[in-house]
């Protein structure tokens, strides 16, 4: 039997001392990230989806990425809106891409199978990091994806070190989007593509919660999608398309809705409440009714490095 192969590395961030200027203080970016953490950072997170993977007569060895898709793939749209996302831009096999945020691995894990180039993911939360290296494992993938624990605001590469950096509903739990911003540029070789499939702030303020990034409003930071276009535009990215994907994704979730209703809270089952527990179970109802009432849209923009 061939050995697998080894994972593949990029390149780490040197430490150059104190050198980061957040704009926030120090205090103030630690109790927000402490905060999202700890809404993502789910107790035996990795032994509670081993466990209901046997429970369900799939021993998590030799697993396929459609077995895994009612946990990794919970995005609005879920993976066909990844694969469409991805065909707008061509990555060659030779590729490295960033998961920015990555959660448990799904997009990393579809992206590198679907286009044969190399993925890595890096997230706040390191139970989602934990969980995401063993069903990578599980999926024979490892030689292809590898995760990294670490901030969006402070991403631990080299710069110019990516090709494309995958930025899927992750902006909403951060609050100071123009530092964000500015890592992707940083870490984008020149030219290099950020692809986006972000929620943003509709005309509606009043949010129902609890919904997939928040549990309440503490840790929910929308912005509309013209103060986002224009950071980016700011930072020194070129807007190549950009499509409101609204009233799919409102669909999207009304038949999430359906599904949650027939079957009701299932937390040990194989679906959203193993990552998510009983806060899952309102997802369908709370994200169909903001997107309904235009308190959220979703946007997907392809964006060059200048």
């Amino acid at each position: 039997m061939n050995k697998p192969s080894p994972p593949f590395s990029v390149p780490m961030k040197r430490k150059r001392g104190e050198t980061n200027k957040n704009t926030q203080p120090k205090d103030q970016k630690y109790m927000m990230e402490s905060n999202v953490k700890d809404y993502y950072n789910s107790d035996n997170l990795r032994q509670n989806i081993e466990t209901a993977f046997i429970k369900a007569g799939k021993p998590p060895v030799n697993l396929e990425l459609r077995d895994l898709s009612p946990i990794d793939q919970l995005h609005t749209g879920g993976a066909r809106a990844s694969l469409d996302l991805f065909k707008k831009i061509h990555l060659s096999s030779d590729a490295v891409v960033l998961d920015a945020g990555c959660g448990i691995g799904g997009s990393a894990r579809l992206l590198a199978q679907q286009v044969n180039c190399r993925v890595m993911g890096v997230d706040l939360a390191e139970r989602f990091i934990e969980a995401a290296t063993f069903l990578t494992r599980c999926t024979r993938l490892d030689h292809m994806v590898t995760f990294q624990q670490g901030s969006i605001l402070d991403l631990p590469f080299e710069d110019h070190t990516f090709d494309a950096v995958l930025c899927q509903h992750i902006l909403m739990n951060i609050e100071d989007k123009s530092k964000a911003v500015k890592e992707f540029f940083r870490v984008l070789k020149p030219e290099g593509k950020l692809l986006l499939h972000e929620i943003t702030r509709g005309d509606h303020d009043r949010l129902l919660f609890p919904v997939p990034w928040a549990g309440k409003a503490d840790i929910s930071f929308l912005e509309t999608w013209e103060s986002l276009s224009a950071l980016f535009e700011r930072q020194g990215f070129d807007i190549r398309f950009s499509s409101n994907e609204t009233r799919a994704a409102w669909g999207w979730w009304e038949k999430v809705k359906a599904v949650s209703q027939k079957k009701g809270p299932q937390p040990n089952f194989i679906g959203p409440g193993l990552i998510f527990g009983k806060n899952a179970s309102s997802f369908g109802n709370n994200m169909h009714t903001n997107f309904k009432k235009n308190a959220i849209c979703l946007m997907e923009a392809v964006l060059e490095k200048s």
